[in-house]
Parts: C-alpha cells; structure tokens; sequence
C-alpha cells in the first residue's frame, strides 16, 4: 500500500509528542512492508535541517519540507477578528506548501493520503483534485478542547473573551473537517467518543500511540532519595501553564517538607520565567539530548496537566520504562490507568504532596505502580498492535 503522511511539523528527528506519534506510526506501517511517503512542514518553531537526517530514512520516506512561517503576527490576529476562517489554521496556509503536495500527486498514485492534525487540512480539496486516495485525518488531540480549558483558566476577561472567540471558529472548522475526511483515526476513546457524539457517517477508530518495545530498555535509577522529573516540550502551552502552576501552588511546600530530594524540569524551549523560581532542590536542566537515559536516570515522573486533550505521549513513555507516574486526571487522559495500581492521580496542591510523600516513603510501593505500568502499555500500546489498528481503518475506507 502507498501512504502519503502529511505532517504538521516534521516526524524526524522525534523529540517531541507528536513527532514522535509520527515517526512511531510511520515506522510501524513500514515494518509492515507499506510504503510511507512524507510531506512535513518546517517552522520556525519546530525547524528541521534535511541535511543533517539520516541518508537512509529521507530515502525510505522520499522525505519532503517546506517551510512557512507560522508565527503569530499582530496584524494577521487583528485582520482574522473580521473573517470566518480559523486563525489557529490559517497560519498553516501556504501556496509553496500546495504547490509542493500538487508535484507530489501528480507524480505518484497513492491509496491513502493520511492528514497529522487538522492544521494541513487546508490541503483537501488539492488532494481530492489530484489524487483518488482515501483522506484520513490522524486526530492527535480535539483541538478546540484545548483552548477552551485554557480559555477558561484566563483570568482576564478580555483575553478570555478573545480566546473563546479564536476557540468557536475552530470548533467550526474541526467539525467540518470531521464531515470531508473518509476516515478518522483518534489517539484515545475519549476523542472518538466525542466525535461519534456529532453523529458524522465518517468511520472512526481508536489507533494508539504505539512504541516499539525492542528500544523501550529500562534501567533502575542508583539507590538513594527518589528523585522527581518533568519533561515536555515547554513551548506547548499547557506545559507551560501546568509547570506554573505546580511551581506556584505546589512546589513551596514540597521544597520545605521534602529539601532532600531533587525535582528537575526538562524540555525544549524552557522559558525565561522558570529561572524566577529559586527552590535549593529544583534544577532547570533544559533540553535533554536523549530523553530515554534521561527517564531511565531518574524514579518517577510528575505531570501537572491542567488542560489538554489526547495523550500524553511521554507519559505512556515514562510508563513502558517502568516509571511512577504522578499526574493529574487531565494528564493521564487516554490511558486505560487504574489509580493506585499503574499510575499516582493527583488533582490538587495537596494531593500533589501527598502522592510525593507516599513515592518517597514507600519505594516498595513504587516499584510496583512501575512495573504495573509497563505491562499495560505492553498490552494496549505495542506498535504491532495499534498499526494492524490502522489499517484495519484503511480496508473499511478504502471499501467503502
């Protein structure tokens, strides 16, 4: 089968959440013996150098970029309060860009064009001009949600306002895309149940994210005070929204009553207000080279997600290298968890140092919820497991 992967921002290198649930999805369908072409943007946010990746895998994957600028300009924000389009999607609108997908088309027959988020699906109709290849959207997360739990924890009603706004127009235009594509395939129950709810004749079906277990090699940190981490992307909002308000609500009092055991903060594009922050046992330690050894180095995992939508990819991560995981409700949502067993649910400043206490006084404990968490993602996040999911979807559009 020929697949055409259009990206977002680029699978490769996968440092990120869903770069990595691009490559990891890429890689399962080749392994398969199908053939993945991909076309990505580059920005300046998430910029790749297509030089510097490896010879084998642009090969593989005829690998293709165009840049576009997709920075937030006060002027093209001003001019969007008077149009219906989206703004969140229109900065992914370039002629370059579809131009690009045009020579792609013309030149190669595909049976699935699959979409990574509703940010290319400007580019359906040139696909349905160019191509007879079924359309499936990759939903990685229901956009609008997320900036409606962020909207609502605004406290200024005019940016509140603002954003509910921005939030409305791209409710709109994710629904509309849910109604063109042949094909949905969701990373959690969640969203697909809330896709069904809008009662589209459109086929979903929940595709995890999926990991090979053969690299997933765990080690167990030295002996010693249990040591606490965060890493994710800091340039993703909710991140950064969440690691403040950890830092605010929780972290006084975990420094006072627990000064023995290190807290880190790791990922990219850590902004500048985290240095404000001076606890004697918090360590900024910034953009990670290999995220694995730096999991692996380190006992358990703390998530204080307050919005969102999708999966935490590095949660399932953390989870499969037999990490604790302390997260909120939000954080962990699309994972088939049961508290207490394979994961810490934590909703509250409180419970936050609760659940801190409980891993550092009870290893035992913690040992357990690790181990537990690595046999659930073995089961329901294989990578063997949730590509047959996939194309499982693609024989019932393709049928159809």
């Amino acid at each position: 089968m020929n697949i055409l992967q259009i990206c977002n921002k680029s699978p490769f290198p996968p440092k990120e959440g869903g770069p990595i649930a691009m490559h990891n999805l890429a890689s399962g369908l080749m392994l398969q013996n199908h053939n993945v072409d991909i076309l990505a943007i580059n920005t300046h946010k998430y910029h790749v150098d297509v030089d510097n990746l490896p010879v084998d895998y642009r090969y593989k994957t005829n690998f293709t970029t165009v840049f576009i600028d997709t920075n937030i300009k006060i002027l093209d924000a001003f001019l969007n309060l008077f149009s219906s389009k989206s703004f969140h999607v229109k900065r992914f609108e370039s002629h370059e860009f579809n131009n690009t997908l045009e020579h792609i088309l013309e030149n190669k027959n595909f049976d699935i064009v699959q979409l990574e988020t509703i940010y290319v699906a400007p580019y359906i109709s040139t696909i349905r001009r160019y191509s007879k290849a079924k359309i499936v959207l990759r939903s990685h997360n229901i956009e609008h949600l997320i900036w409606s739990r962020y909207a609502n924890t605004i406290k200024n009603p005019l940016k509140r306002n603002y954003l509910n706004y921005l939030t409305r127009k791209l409710r709109k235009y994710e629904k509309e895309v849910f109604s063109k594509v042949d094909g949905i395939a969701t990373i959690t129950s969640v969203d697909a149940n809330y896709i069904n709810t809008l009662e589209f004749s459109t086929p979903v079906s929940v595709v995890p994210f999926g990991l090979d277990f053969s690299k997933c090699i765990f080690q167990t940190p030295q002996n010693g005070n249990p040591t606490f981490f965060h890493l994710g992307s800091m340039d993703w909002m909710p991140n950064q929204e969440g690691i403040k308000w950890f830092l605010n609500e929780c972290m006084p009092e975990i420094a006072k009553k627990f000064p023995d055991n290190f807290v880190f903060l790791a990922g990219r594009n850590m902004p500048v207000w985290i240095n404000n922050f001076k606890f004697p046992n918090l360590i900024n330690v910034g953009e990670v080279e290999d995220s694995t050894e730096f999991m692996n180095s380190k006992n358990i995992m703390f998530v204080p997600l307050l919005s969102g939508s999708g999966v935490r990819v590095k949660i399932i991560e953390g989870m499969a290298l037999g990490k604790t995981i302390i997260s909120t409700s939000v954080g962990a949502e699309g994972i088939n968890y049961k508290q207490n067993e394979n994961i810490l649910i934590a909703d509250t400043p409180e419970q936050f140092i609760e659940k801190f206490q409980l891993c550092i006084e009870d290893k035992e404990l913690c040992r357990t919820v690790g181990q537990n968490a690595r046999k659930l993602i073995e089961s329901e996040h294989n990578i063997s497991v949730t590509t047959q999911k996939l194309l499982d979807l693609y024989s019932v559009v393709i049928k159809n």
